[in-house]
């Protein structure tokens, strides 16, 4: 089996704490930067599952800055540079503790609340007669709490305000900046032939400023469809083609996983892990126009570990 990362333990100078999330590690450093090292572990219902996916870290990184250079003119984001394929070293900021997910398509879990007869989402009311994978009229915000351990829950703006998750004055920008993001995300994967149906996205305060934080437009945090054949399939009711993590997170509902309580973890092979891979690296060459370099996985903690420290030493 090709070899993946799972997790870390790099040796860097001035690093104050780590923080291991799903995917990513995360060094914050004592100058104020933090390195994101993105891992080939993959989640599902908020549960890692026991196997790496060769080369997803190398996929999430490279997508997500290169479509955070292609939003830097909305809003400041925190990245600074990227010393390897799997690292993004960027500026330290306070996130928020909320995710701002949008949606211009009714699908995944939203469909399968409306289908269990949700008309309300976050407080977003939603028509009747919907049709799993139908546009929207206009792209809603269903934003999630942010957990650090467990579940992220449903909430609407009104309870996110009258929480003091974060001030009315700072929901209406970080909103405002939710639509910029998701029509300028939808034009980059419309110029690719594909329709970027549904999205998360995360902000951070530093010295006052709000940034935009983490991952961006990749196929953990978003859902596309393929444009062609949209229509045709949606008028037969067809399944849409889709790049997302939407299929693994099906092949785990068909093997009697979902992450409830008592459910075991279906078994899961090498030849799932490979296909699993060959999708997220057919989303990076879909997105980004451009054909996916596979780098070495021969001592890959290491070069990474190498590459960090080269970088810090500047």
């Amino acid at each position: 089996m090709k070899e993946t990362l799972l997790k870390t333990n790099f040796s860097l100078p001035n690093v104050e704490k780590v923080f291991q999330g799903k995917v990513r590690d995360v060094y914050f450093f004592k100058d104020g930067q933090v390195a994101m090292v993105t891992t080939d572990r993959i989640s599902a219902f908020d549960v890692v599952l026991p196997i790496g996916i060769p080369y997803k870290g190398q996929v999430l990184n490279q997508i997500a800055a290169e479509q955070l250079d292609a939003v830097k003119d909305i809003l400041p984001t925190w990245k600074v540079a990227v010393p390897d394929p799997m690292v993004t070293i960027g500026h330290r900021c306070t996130p928020l503790k909320i995710e701002m997910v949008i949606r211009g398509y009714i699908a995944g879990s939203a469909w399968r609340a409306y289908k269990e007869g949700a008309r309300t989402l976050c407080g977003v009311a939603l028509p009747e007669g919907l049709k799993e994978n139908e546009k929207f009229p206009h792209p809603i915000i269903t934003p999630t709490t942010k957990a650090d351990e467990g579940h992220d829950e449903n909430i609407s703006r009104e309870e996110i305000i009258r929480q003091g998750l974060v001030s009315e004055e700072v929901y209406n920008k970080i909103e405002q900046y939710t639509y910029r993001l998701f029509e300028r995300g939808s034009q980059l994967a419309n110029d690719r032939g594909l329709i970027l149906v549904d999205t998360k996205y995360e902000f951070g305060i530093k010295e006052g400023k709000i940034y935009l934080i983490d991952e961006i437009h990749t196929p953990d945090s978003s859902r596309y469809f393929y444009k062609e054949g949209y229509e045709e399939r949606q008028a037969k009711g067809e399944a849409q083609r889709q790049l997302s993590k939407e299929f693994v997170r099906q092949w785990l509902i068909d093997n009697g996983f979902s992450g409830k309580k008592g459910e075991k973890m279906p078994t899961m092979d090498e030849a799932f892990a490979n296909s699993v891979s060959d999708r997220y690296i057919e989303l990076y060459e879909h997105i980004t126009g451009k054909k996916f370099i596979k780098e070495d996985l021969s001592n890959l903690s290491q070069r990474i570990e190498k590459n960090l420290q080269k970088y810090l030493a500047k």
